[in-house]
């Protein structure tokens, strides 16, 4: 026997306070750099969005600047237009015929003529009747070439004018506003213009451009470039190609060929912000150019600032958290004293095992030591499981039924029968989902819907499964399923497989022939008859139970049926021959099914007539798959003997309601409906009701083979 074991020591008596081991330290280390990073990704942020937001603030408030000034200069325009207006109102036809009368009405008459520097008045045949300058007579000749052109354009167009910048000879810039002198009857008796310095108080003064800053420029300028009012006098008449900051926008602007409009618009660039608006009558254009640099330069410096108390706060919370660290950590302490306090009081031996423990320091290493007996009593369990395992999967490969145990929707367990009989090994199929061993998510969905539903109702699932083997092919097996717990429902399902394919394929091979059509592989016109029938009866059958629809939730449509009938099909029989016609055929008949695989099925009836059944199917969902069908039918231009040919279907649709009793009743309703699409100009979809059908039991036709 084995002696007892001597008597435990008394443990040492743990200290107050303990140095946290080299682990804690680390994290302590790691605690701090994460405060300094997450700190300075912080401050980052925040420098980042105030600058944007600072440089959203400027561009928004110098993009106002513009728009103002802008609208400024506008209305300017518009009240010298208002004011050569109230001249042109004062001028008679009789004034023309007598220059002195002229002369007293524009010198003393009308206060208006004051407000410009310089005043013409001209008849229609462009004869100068009068041309004032500062108030005293000029002779014609003295007039600027600019000037005579921009009022023969307005006797010729007959519309006020205001005109572009005019230099002249004697260097004073100026701008003509000019204004057409109507008869009574509406015809250009004349023309009166006004002509302002640029500079003058009334267009664009000086003073338009104070305060003067050093790091903004207030520029208003012509659409070809020419500067026309700035910051700096000296740059007047300049271009905005010499322009620091505007240059490259306006050269921009220009080659896009952009319109004079007059809403603001903003260029950042690296170094400037430039903020143009636009005139659209004088095609003029205002420009604030402002240094980014400079504009910013408090923000940097209020960031710098921000940025070293962001630093001192960093600090501080670092030596917090190393504190805080030191005093939470100090349970774990107290418990690696606990555990060096029980390896040393105890004197029980354990064997070695084969595991590499980490050979690790400090409460790491006696951590290790101390679970060194738990991992060796979970060896003596896990030893005990694989000869359990071994046990059960000897069981599973003797069977002669594939056996195979899911859980959550993961293949858990796959016996060797079942491998076999799916083309995989255990390998590739345990762990995986159970999806894998099917064609598609629908097949495994409706194969789901199955299975819930059978065990629901009977606790237990026996059924025909079609499964798809790795190489692609299909396998049919017998499948019972039932829960490894009964009372838990997603506890594991233990599934026994029985192939079956030799038997359904003997099976399929006798009803194909009968029911599908071997030209184009769907349902043939008796298959048709035959599946719409039960559609129906089972139709009748929910109409006569309503109360179990209403258990069921929501009432679907009962469905609707679409006929299909090929237009300029002969054309195509007639010219390629008839091999191109059946190609025809096959490649429509392949349309339908890839549009209603998963929600009806569809019928070649005869010739080039077909038909399609969604069962369920509400009226709207049904126009949009017909529109659907007829749309691919048209898009698609087959080609045969080196000639192309075009088609089109016309398409019929019925809905399935209660006044449609059997299968005749319907297809000639849809006939009538696909009838009617052939006369509205076919390649279109018509919908009839039953309603709209005269159908009698002596009356309706019942559509043969074509």
């Amino acid at each position: 026997m084995t002696p007892p074991p001597a008597p435990a020591a008394a443990p040492d008596p743990a200290p107050g306070w303990l140095v946290p081991g080299a682990l804690v330290l680390r994290l302590m280390l790691v605690a701090a750099l994460a405060v300094a990073l997450s700190g300075s990704v912080a401050a980052w942020l925040v420098t980042r969005a105030s600058g944007q937001e600072a440089m959203r603030r400027m561009v928004s408030q110098q993009t106002d600047e513009v728009e103002v000034v802008a609208r400024l200069l506008a209305s300017k325009i518009e009240q010298s237009q208002k004011v050569l207006r109230t001249v042109a109102a004062g001028i008679t036809p009789g004034m023309l015929e007598s220059p002195s009368s002229l002369e007293w009405l524009l010198q003393q008459g009308l206060p208006a003529v004051q407000f410009f520097d310089t005043m013409q008045v001209a008849r229609d045949n462009g004869e100068l009747r009068l041309s004032l300058r500062a108030g005293q007579l000029e002779k014609a000749a003295d007039l600027d070439p600019t000037e005579r052109d921009a009022l023969r354009r307005t006797l010729v167009d007959g519309k006020p004018l205001v005109s572009e910048l005019i230099t002249g000879r004697t260097g004073e810039a100026r701008v003509m506003f000019t204004m057409p002198l109507h008869r009574e009857d509406g015809t250009v008796m004349g023309v009166v213009a006004g002509a302002l310095r640029l500079q003058s108080q009334s267009l664009l003064p000086p003073s338009m451009t104070l305060p003067a800053r050093d790091d903004s420029q207030l520029i208003v300028f012509t659409r070809d470039g020419t500067i026309l009012s700035h910051s700096d006098p000296t740059r007047v008449l300049g271009q905005v190609r010499d322009e620091v900051g505007l240059a490259p926008v306006y050269t921009r602007w220009q080659s896009q060929a952009q319109p004079v409009v007059g809403r603001g618009m903003t260029h950042v660039q690296s170094d400037h912000i430039v903020s143009m608006a636009g005139m659209p009558l004088p095609q003029w254009i205002v420009a604030r150019v402002s240094q980014s640099q400079a504009l910013l330069a408090p923000l940097r410096g209020a960031q710098r600032e921000a940025w070293w108390l962001a630093v001192a706060s960093m600090a501080l919370c670092m030596l917090l958290a190393v504190a805080l660290m030191g005093w939470m950590a100090q349970p774990l302490a107290q418990l690696t004293f606990k555990a060096r306090q029980l390896l040393k009081t105890s004197t029980r031996q354990r064997p070695e095992t084969e595991m590499h423990w980490p050979q690790a320091g400090g409460e790491v290493g006696d951590l290790v030591r101390v679970f060194q007996g738990l991992v060796q009593q979970g060896s003596l369990q896990q030893s005990r499981k694989d000869t359990v395992v071994g046990q059960f999967q000897a069981v599973l490969d003797s069977a002669t039924v594939g056996i195979v145990i899911t859980r959550h929707g993961m293949l858990e367990v796959v016996s060797h029968q079942a491998c076999v009989m799916l083309g995989y090994t255990a390998q590739e199929l345990q762990g995986r989902p159970s999806r894998t061993v099917y064609a598609s998510d629908a097949d495994y969905a409706q194969v789901g819907d199955r299975v819930r539903a059978e065990v629901a109702a009977h606790g237990a699932f026996d059924g025909d499964i079609c499964f798809l083997r790795k190489d692609g092919t299909p396998v049919w097996a017998r499948v019972q399923g039932r829960g490894v717990r009964p009372e838990e429902v997603h506890g594991g399902t233990v599934w026994i497989l029985e192939d079956i394919t030799a038997a359904r394929e003997a099976q399929v091979q006798k009803s194909w022939g009968r029911m599908h059509d071997a030209l184009t592989q769907l349902y043939n016109r008796a298959a048709f008859d035959e599946r719409l029938g039960q559609l129906m009866t089972e139709r009748s059958a929910r109409q006569r139970a309503p109360a179990l629809e209403e258990e069921g939730g929501e009432a679907q449509g009962d469905g609707v049926v679409l006929f299909l009938d090929l237009d300029h099909f002969t054309v195509v029989n007639d010219i390629a021959g008839h091999d191109a016609g059946d190609d025809v055929l096959r490649h429509v008949a392949r349309l339908l099914v890839s549009h209603v695989r998963q929600i009806g099925w569809a019928a070649r009836l005869g010739g080039d007539e077909f038909a399609v059944v969604l069962p369920g199917c509400a009226l709207a969902r049904g126009q949009a798959v017909a529109e659907q069908l007829r749309a691919a039918v048209r898009a698609w231009e087959p080609s045969y003997q080196g000639r192309s040919f075009t088609l089109g279907v016309s398409i019929g649709l019925v809905v399935l309601d209660a006044s449609l009793q059997d299968v005749p009743s319907v297809l000639y309703a849809a006939d009538m409906a696909c009838y009617d699409a052939k006369r509205a100009g076919r390649n279109r979809v018509e919908t009839r009701h039953a309603r709209d059908v005269s159908v009698t039991s002596s009356g309706r036709m019942a559509l043969g083979p074509v």
